[in-house]
């Protein structure tokens, strides 16, 4: 048992684990998101401050909660915040230090829960680092699964250099990437796996895109019911929805607090891609609006 317990621990190093809303209208953002993924709302408060677990089915799959007015004060917008596991939070975050990244929060604790940390890459992209206190399974079924995330994109500085600092962190793999030839330049995406399992890519920005950021994409069943909730609710569709070369219907949205997000309908296991190539450039109601 104890060994069965390890291998689950050490499965979960490199992998995302939770996703955390910081908002500055709880009540607006749980009508809004209960309206485009059909999550459940199911309160959970603490000492610190109230919390609301996003619920898909019966799985919490991500927590929202109210962005601090110290941390907006600081500059910090509303926004989601990936979580990934370490094995280690405290050598993980030492590690972003070294390597040029900065810590927000320190390893912090959470009775009965685990152990965290919020920090932000050598190129300012933030995302948070944790360990659960008991193991649990890894999560490699979950990519599909409506409701959940299916793909976790950075857009970097510089996607070369962002891949190298990751793959040392948490041990991400390259893919096979994607590469785009036009007016003598070329532009790659490039896929990150772990374990096997390709979860992700990364990108170097447009220079229009004013900080690198991770997005997370949704799964959705139904592309066209949800983008109608996202603006139905307040929200605004800011690209797609498109098809992409992986065979999935993408689109990029952001909430009626201006958070980014966005939404996947799966059509097969082909990873999405970048799927500004789905669109000829400059088509119709096309734009990068973050």
């Amino acid at each position: 048992m104890a060994e069965t317990a390890m291998t689950d621990r050490l499965d979960l190093h490199g992998r995302f684990l939770w996703y955390e809303l910081m908002t500055t209208d709880t009540a607006a953002a749980k009508r809004f998101y209960a309206k485009v993924m059909g999550w459940r709302m199911q309160d959970a408060p603490s000492p610190a401050m109230p919390y609301t677990l996003l619920m898909a089915g019966e799985v919490s799959v991500g927590g929202l909660t109210t962005l601090p007015n110290e941390v907006m004060a600081m500059g910090a917008q509303p926004h989601w915040l990936g979580y990934v596991g370490v094995d280690d939070v405290d050598a993980a975050a030492a590690q972003i230090q070294r390597r040029g990244g900065a810590l927000y929060i320190l390893p912090t604790d959470i009775p009965d829960i685990g152990r965290f940390a919020i920090a932000a890459d050598p190129q300012t992209a933030t995302l948070a680092l944790v360990k659960w206190s008991n193991p649990a399974p890894s999560p490699t079924d979950a990519l599909d699964k409506p409701g959940r995330v299916g793909w976790h994109e950075l857009l970097a500085a510089d996607a070369e250099l962002a891949f190298a600092f990751y793959q040392k962190l948490f041990g991400w793999q390259k893919a096979e990437p994607e590469i785009e030839k036009e007016n003598g330049s070329i532009s790659t995406y490039q896929p990150f796996s772990i374990g096997g399992q390709t979860i992700g890519g990364m990108f170097t920005k447009p220079s229009m895109v004013a900080k690198p950021f991770w997005l997370y994409y949704f799964n959705v069943r139904d592309m066209g019911v949800a983008t109608g909730q996202v603006i139905a609710g307040g929200g605004e569709i800011l690209e797609g929805p498109v098809d992409v070369t992986g065979g999935s219907r993408v689109a990029r949205c952001a909430d009626p607090q201006g958070v980014m997000f966005a939404l996947i309908e799966k059509r097969n296991e082909k990873a999405p891609g970048y799927f500004e190539r789905a669109a000829p450039r400059g088509a119709p109601g096309r734009r990068w609006a973050w």
